[in-house]
């Protein structure tokens, strides 16, 4: 299998599907590439997801059709009107459970998501998917109190901590705040995928308390533009030209 290859692969779909729409987030889709492939590659049918960052939604997309949940022609249609893909995921598309929008209620959502599962006994595990910059938000640290308060180890909220923030505000330590709320944190690099799997995977902690996976990564990753992590890229179609260097720099 050429994981590598198909990383690549969703990235280029990313660059495609946003020069074709002419708006979409680039740089926040392209860091949580490794997330999504390696979530998507190792869950089972009885475990959920929830993109909570949903401005990502490309990243989504093309992750999905990358495991086939969408026909890759769909893509094409990313932020047309009346598309099922649209710059924040909604539950139209196959595997998406909720819609997004405002950042900070994805956690709340999916922790009341594995509070049912507990409930009614079921197996599986509800992933989450938060921005660092979207941590800002008190919806994540109330989400974060109830889940231990309920004891929900079948929750594991995986942060994308790609500096977003650090415009705005000084960068916190993140495992150290989840830990801090009582959940199992660790801290991994967010474009390696066997670390990744491993944080993610590992089976819920003895304490019972619900997990937090603060994954390190790159906005933009795999173009050098991108990595910059300059303004203008946040929300920015490519043009034919950049598209083409864009995607010769992800060509194997």
């Amino acid at each position: 299998m050429d994981r590598a290859g198909d990383l690549r692969g969703i990235r280029r779909g990313i660059l495609r599907m946003v020069h074709r729409a002419g708006e979409g987030h680039i740089p926040s889709s392209f860091s949580i590439v490794e997330i999504l492939y390696a979530l998507y590659a190792r869950m089972g049918a009885d475990d959920a997801f929830f993109l909570s960052k949903g401005h990502a939604s490309a990243g989504l997309y093309a992750t999905l059709a990358h495991f086939g949940f969408l026909d890759q022609a769909e893509l094409e249609t990313f932020g047309r009107y009346e598309s099922r893909l649209g710059g924040h995921p909604s539950n139209k598309v196959p595997s998406v459970l909720s819609a997004s929008g405002s950042l900070g209620h994805g956690l709340p959502m999916a922790a009341g998501y594995a509070l049912g599962k507990k409930i009614r006994g079921e197996d599986g595990t509800v992933f989450c998917l938060v921005g660092d910059g979207e941590a800002n938000e008190g919806t994540i640290w109330e989400a974060a109190a109830h889940a231990v308060r309920l004891g929900l180890a079948n929750l594991v909220c995986v942060i994308d901590d790609n500096e977003s923030q650090a415009r705005a505000m000084p960068s916190i330590n993140l495992e150290e705040k989840f830990a801090a709320f009582g959940w199992e944190a660790s801290t991994v690099d967010g474009h390696d995928l066997a670390a990744l799997e491993k944080g993610l995977f590992g089976g819920a902690p003895a304490s019972g308390a619900p997990r937090a996976v603060v994954a390190r990564t790159i906005k933009g990753k795999g173009v050098k533009e991108l990595e910059r992590n300059a303004v203008a890229w946040h929300h920015k179609a490519p043009s034919a030209e950049q598209l083409a260097a864009f995607e010769e720099e992800l060509s194997p």
